[in-house]
């Protein structure tokens, strides 16, 4: 019996997908940027926060670590990938894309498939990290529910970043309302969960998506029993990945016309 060939003229899907994965981490590992973005900053977070009363202070190192782990996901993703995706959208490199055998839901498929275990990995390396700093003792349940809310919080933020790519065209302003929103997000998520700007932004800043991951992330790690506001934080990130994701295919554009 002969096997069956592939007589389409097209490399195996298999194949091509392979391909695109390595040449993407490839891409990635060597930008500093991006390991910068994803594993250090979060690290000097949690090594800062050992020093003098800071842990006290800004409330206990359960909520430091989900600190560092949601701020780690929010540059990589919403800086690091938007910035990314639109600087080869406008050299080309997308464009020259379309034209090899990959499909095109392949071509973004690899970039944030490779995005979101970079994300994982980085966001392992600061839970063990920020646990034997600030002197947690953590069960594996626990380091593998963080990692399960590590990889819902790379997709809000990839979410989010791919928003901003299709809605906006130029690199350049991508990069300035991304930095903006980014300060946004994080004042939002930090100083209004502490109730410094008042009761409605508190409880709005509990749903933003840096406040759902803090509380996620806080839980976890505190050994608390799923509450009903857990509930709601899962709920608010899954409304966040589907709104935005929707937002970023429908508007987004292979070139800059």
């Amino acid at each position: 019996m002969t096997e069956p060939r592939n007589t389409s003229g097209r490399p195996p899907l298999g194949l091509v997908l392979g391909s695109l994965l390595r040449a993407d981490a490839t891409v990635l590992l060597r930008s500093r940027v991006a390991v910068t973005l994803s594993i250090v900053l979060p690290i000097v977070i949690v090594v800062v926060t050992t020093f003098g009363k800071a842990q006290s202070r800004l409330g206990g190192a359960q909520l430091i670590i989900g600190l560092a782990l949601t701020l780690g996901l929010l540059t990589s993703c919403l800086l690091g990938y938007s910035l990314t995706l639109a600087h080869d959208r406008e050299v080309g490199v997308l464009q020259r894309l379309r034209v090899t055998p990959a499909p095109t839901w392949m071509i973004m498929t690899s970039r944030i498939v490779v995005q979101v275990a970079v994300n994982l990995i980085a966001s392992t390396v600061v839970v063990i990290v920020g646990a034997i700093l600030h002197g947690l003792v953590l069960s594996g349940g626990q380091y593998a529910l963080v990692v399960a809310i590590a990889a819902l919080g790379a997709a809000v933020m990839l979410a989010i970043g791919q928003a901003l790519v299709g809605l906006v065209k130029s690199s350049a302003a991508i990069n300035a309302i991304g930095r903006l929103l980014f300060i946004v997000l994080v004042l939002l998520g930090v100083l209004g969960g502490t109730g410094i700007l008042g009761d409605t932004v508190k409880t709005i800043s509990q749903w933003s998506p840096v406040g759902a991951l803090m509380t996620l992330f806080s839980d976890v790690l505190n050994q608390l029993s799923w509450s009903s506001q857990d509930g709601l934080a899962l709920v608010a990130c899954l409304g966040y990945v589907i709104v935005f994701s929707f937002i970023g295919i429908r508007w987004f554009r292979w070139n800059t016309q």
